[in-house]
């Protein structure tokens, strides 16, 4: 058996048993079956890429664990503490991701998809920060600053994927996506509460944790050959 299975089955049960006590409307299980996922899928990247692993991406680990657990805590910054924590993986993967590539050259085939992902991504982000309830309207400048940051990765991200179009671009276009589904899920289910929004907004999230573990493992492969 490769050494990373059991935390791929582990990560496996954790998704499903998500999934269920989404639908159950257990909460509190469901927040406790996340906290597993993001153990479980460090553990898968840390056996899939031989043992390896550098500051950034255990502090990002460390950072996905401690914003799950905050739901845990439910306490009255719960969420925020939780978007302070992600708002930092955000950053670290933003850093990584640069640090990964060389500067973009763009073509002029490139320039349309480009321009039409900013609008989207623009677009998006007004979209979610004009909602009104209580939280954004008092946090209103950390909502925007994390948007903003998130908005810079995704445009990384989809850039690096139009102008490359790898298999590792694929995967961090994908990781990028579920965050921004998952986060924008989220907003929309604290202004109206509906049992989609929140199976959306969970099952993303976890994606996103493999999806990124995928593109470390890929990304460290991609350095070594080089």
């Amino acid at each position: 058996m490769k050494p990373s299975r059991p935390s791929l089955i582990l990560f496996s049960i954790a998704f499903f048993f998500t999934i269920v006590f989404d639908i159950l409307q257990y909460d509190y299980l469901t927040v406790c079956m996340k906290s597993i996922v993001v153990p479980s899928v460090f553990f898968y990247f840390y056996s899939s890429n031989n043992f390896k692993i550098n500051k950034y991406q255990i502090l990002i680990y460390i950072l996905c664990f401690v914003g799950e657990v905050f739901h845990i805590m439910n306490v009255e910054i719960s969420d925020e503490g939780s978007m302070i924590c992600f708002l930092f993986v955000y950053l670290l993967l933003i850093k990584t991701i640069v640090s990964d590539y060389e500067r973009i050259r763009l073509k002029k085939n490139d320039m349309l998809p480009i321009i039409l992902v900013v609008v989207l991504i623009v677009y998006l982000l007004c979209s979610v920060l004009s909602l009104q309830f209580e939280k954004m309207n008092k946090y209103h400048f950390l909502y925007t600053l994390y948007g903003v940051v998130l908005s810079v990765l995704g445009f990384i991200c989809y850039t690096n994927y139009i102008t490359r179009g790898s298999y590792v671009t694929l995967l961090m276009t994908l990781m990028v996506t579920c965050f921004i589904i998952s986060d924008m899920f989220f907003i929309f289910n604290k202004s109206s509460y509906s049992l989609v929004l929140v199976l959306i907004c969970d099952v993303t999230q976890i994606l996103a944790y493999f999806f990124m573990s995928k593109y470390f493992v890929n990304s460290g492969k991609k350095r070594i050959r080089r």
